[in-house]
């Protein structure tokens, strides 16, 4: 029990993170590993830390590092995308007792075709049974899924996971009373390392989706804003408003509405 107490210190010291910081960042205190803890850390993860492909665009270089990660989500109050966000918050629950552990999944397109095997990574929360996580996925649902079929709804809409074999689910959102696929992933636990390929796909490839223009976006109490490029979209109960940004709008709206300060 010591030695363990002593790896586990030498790895804290290692990676320079701080739960307790990272909490501060989300705004919300340390509780005990239940479902309502989990259910709350989601939301407000998904409020505070904004969905994010800045680095991409710009060719600053992203690593699954969780040190980097960290620095970048927590001290820099970045977002991030998938890897980084999801990647980091897998580190945090764990830290609070949670268990869990990474899976691959593979995006559906709006052209109803699947990305790229692998290339979004989620969380499996196991509690009294397991729980899909996933604060990495842009306009998405703001609570843990249950992998049994049950329907969860949220100001974004409602959700399922439905099985298909043994490993294998699909996440779906309804749309016009038909249940569209989101993604697909199987529960094979894996290591943020195991996505190297994916996270280097989606920084250079260009079919990738995030290599195309600026993405930032979070939900609102009311909605969700939403900037691609130099478009700000504004969702207000389910109404769509958007304007045309300037290049110092563009870095007053980052600032101001997503909490984001980039160097240029």
């Amino acid at each position: 029990m010591f030695i363990m107490e002593l790896i586990n210190i030498h790895r804290k010291k290692e990676l320079n993170v701080d739960k307790h910081l990272y909490l501060q960042r989300i705004r919300i205190d340390e509780q005990r590993p239940t479902l309502s803890y989990l259910q709350q850390l989601q939301y407000k993860h998904l409020f505070y830390v904004p969905f994010e492909n800045l680095d991409v665009i710009r060719k600053v270089p992203i690593y699954l590092n969780l040190k980097r990660i960290y620095e970048k989500v927590v001290t820099n109050h970045r977002g991030g995308y998938c890897y980084e966000v999801n990647g980091l918050f897998q580190w945090l629950l764990n830290e609070l007792g949670f268990d869990t552990y990474l899976v691959g999944a593979t995006v559906m397109r709006p052209t109803g075709e699947f990305a790229k095997k692998n290339t979004h990574v989620g969380i499996i929360a196991n509690l009294k049974k397991p729980y899909l996580v996933d604060v990495g996925f842009g306009h998405s649902q703001f609570q843990p899924i249950s992998l049994d079929g049950q329907i969860f709804t949220d100001q974004n809409g409602s959700y399922k996971v439905q099985q298909l074999n043994e490993n294998t689910y699909d996440l779906v959102r309804l749309h016009d009373d038909e249940w569209r696929i989101l993604y697909r992933f199987e529960l094979i636990k894996l290591n943020l390392s195991d996505f190297h390929e994916g996270i280097v796909y989606n920084q250079v490839s260009p079919k990738s989706s995030f290599t195309q223009a600026d993405l930032v976006t979070k939900p609102t109490k009311t909605g969700r804003l939403v900037l691609r490029d130099h478009t700000l979209t504004t969702i207000v109960d389910g109404q769509r408003t958007e304007r045309q940004l300037s290049s110092i709008e563009k870095h007053e709206v980052l600032k101001n509405k997503f909490g984001i300060l980039l160097d240029e």
